[in-house]
């Protein structure tokens, strides 16, 4: 079992923005913004595009609900959506919240929260996906 599906099974502690019985979500704990999230497949697959039509199709419209409520959460001109990373062999997309493209440049320097703001972080997230 590789490190996300420990995160999305409770094995590893997360800061939880959303889930169902398919996908995961939550914060990046590097984050490049606040709000910087991950949206993963309960499923163990490495490579986005091996996932089948269905599933493909279904984990886009998880992400979209929950850059809906990371967009309301933390007010922003767009939330991106990147398909980035080959250090865990599993399928992940990061959403970020933006005002400008510079804004996910993935080679500044990231934050440094303290576990309290990434419990606000999620909370507030998780807060506005349930509305959805």
């Amino acid at each position: 079992m590789d490190i996300f599906s420990k995160i999305a099974a409770g094995e590893i502690p997360s800061y939880k923005c959303a889930e169902d019985d398919r996908f995961y979500a939550f914060l990046d704990i590097n984050p490049v913004a606040k709000g910087h999230t991950l949206v993963i497949p309960r499923r163990e697959v490495d490579y986005i595009f091996d996932m089948d039509d269905e599933e493909l199709a279904s984990f886009q419209i998880f992400a979209k609900k929950v850059a809906t409520a990371l967009r309301n959460a933390f007010p922003c001109k767009k939330v991106a959506q990147i398909v980035l990373g080959l250090e865990v062999p599993h399928a992940h997309i990061h959403l970020l919240p933006m005002n400008s493209e510079s804004d996910a440049d993935f080679r500044k320097p990231k934050l440094k929260l303290a576990d309290d703001e990434f419990k606000a972080i999620a909370e507030r997230i998780l807060e506005e996906f349930r509305k959805l």
